[in-house]
């Protein structure tokens, strides 16, 4: 696990004025990295990391031979239209690219002068996906978010007797995966109410959020080769938001006996930057769980884990409906919750994705499932926020959502703050909803 170090020293200030207001997701302890072009332009994708309200442009930046000696190679990397190098160059390549961009960038720094002209105003830019994204696993990591959905479908059973044991997950589709900025139209799929005789093609009724997190792998593992629990991270490259759309009424008729397939497989929306996991390192928290809960087997438990495998990471979902936009009203919070209840940490997910020998590779995405908290205020889906449909949320203009409908947006936030540690962000991952194609 990532150790602290210079970078990560409050004290630590930036020349980009934006990066010191304490509110910025993106201070100079952050430096996440994404791939952007100036908006409308027909420039070439490219890395770029972002700083207060910038971006450095990391094609710049490496031709202005502000990068040297050990930092030069991950700085081209990071300078390509894609992170794929980079994240498979491993942990300490990029701790050393971290630690020369934050020297260049702290206040005082001799590189001001090379670096100021490769900024971008990020007002200025737009996204792409981060990184090729070959495969994309989800999983089902709150213990809360299983029981509330388990309540709804088995109230006498609500958790299957393999969810204390064993990390689920099922294969999701990469092609469908967005950044955000993300507007798709709603899906279409065979639905049966229950007391209809047979099903029938229909425009989804039922659309759902899931807040999440996105786990996405650094240096990849040969086929064969599991990774061990305490080597797990030095293959995850950093996190990112993911909300993992859900068609629960396509759901509902096809998920037995294989799992979702139509009903997740038409959009995912992440956020554009990624924050490594050396800039994560102050939010650490003990990863551990109730004394009379099955503990892990033996490959997916250990003190190191148990001291630290957990992060403190706020968690915010949104929502925007058209009415509000065109009121130029604030988005309304439907939830609020936090990484630290997942029952199974991201180190987790990777290990046991791996104990059979499947082989990761660089890019890929492991979402974390719904990241639902033991409350009801921080249940992160709407299946769980209104009870199955039973409760609508009354929304403060008079509006009533039971499920996303047309021209809604959500939004989603991440951030970290505590005592002795600046406050650093994930940026917003937005999505909007468009009417079904007929």
């Amino acid at each position: 696990m990532p150790a602290l170090n210079a970078t990560h020293d409050p004290q630590r200030t930036s020349w980009v004025p934006s990066a010191n207001d304490g509110n910025t997701d993106f201070p100079i302890q952050n430096l996440p990295h994404g791939i952007f072009r100036r908006q409308g332009s027909s420039e070439n994708w490219r890395g770029g990391v972002a700083i207060g309200d910038q971006i450095v442009d990391m094609a710049a930046a490496v031709a202005a031979g502000v990068f040297t000696g050990a930092a030069l190679a991950p700085a081209r990397a990071a300078a390509q239209a894609s992170l794929n190098d980079l994240m498979q160059m491993g942990p300490q390549s990029a701790s050393i690219l971290r630690q020369a961009l934050s020297n260049a960038l702290q206040a005082g720094s001799s590189q001001q002068a090379a670096l100021q002209s490769c900024l971008v105003p990020q007002a200025q830019a737009e996204y792409t996906l981060p990184c090729r994204i070959g495969d994309y696993t989800d999983f089902y990591t709150s213990v809360h978010h299983a029981t509330n959905i388990g309540r709804l479908f088995r109230p006498d059973n609500p958790l299957m007797p393999n969810y204390k044991w064993i990390p689920i997950g099922y294969h999701g589709r990469a092609s469908s995966i967005g950044v955000s900025g993300q507007a798709f139209q709603r899906p279409r799929g065979q639905v049966k109410p229950p007391d209809a005789d047979a099903p029938r093609l229909a425009p989804c009724a039922r659309l759902d959020i899931e807040l999440e997190m996105a786990v996405y792998v650094g240096p990849g593992n040969a086929l064969g080769e599991p990774v061990a629990l305490d080597e797990a991270e030095s293959h995850i490259f950093g996190l990112a938001l993911l909300n993992d759309w859900s068609a629960r009424d396509i759901q509902a008729w096809e998920y037995q006996p294989l799992g979702p397939f139509l009903s997740k497989n038409f959009a995912t929306t992440v956020s554009p930057w990624v924050v490594t996991m050396e800039a994560l390192a102050p939010y650490r928290v003990p990863f551990t769980r109730p004394a009379d809960d099955p503990q892990p087997l033996p490959y997916l438990a250990s003190s190191g884990h148990s001291a630290a495998g957990g992060f403190d990471i706020q968690l915010e979902a949104l929502i925007e409906t058209r009415r509000m936009r065109q009121a130029q009203s604030a988005p309304v919070r439907l939830a609020l919750t936090n990484y630290r209840h997942a029952y199974w940490s991201a180190a987790q997910m990777l290990t046991h994705h791996t104990v059979n020998g499947c082989n990761l590779q660089p890019g890929d995405l492991l979402g974390t499932g719904t990241l639902s908290g033991p409350t009801l205020d921080s249940a992160c889906a709407l299946i769980e926020l209104t009870a199955g449909g039973k409760n609508p949320i009354h929304l403060p203009n008079g509006e009533v959502r039971t499920w996303v409908e047309d021209g809604d947006a959500i939004i989603l936030r991440g951030w970290c703050e505590k005592p002795g540690a600046p406050r650093i962000g994930f940026g917003e991952c937005v999505g909007t909803v468009l009417p079904a194609k007929q």
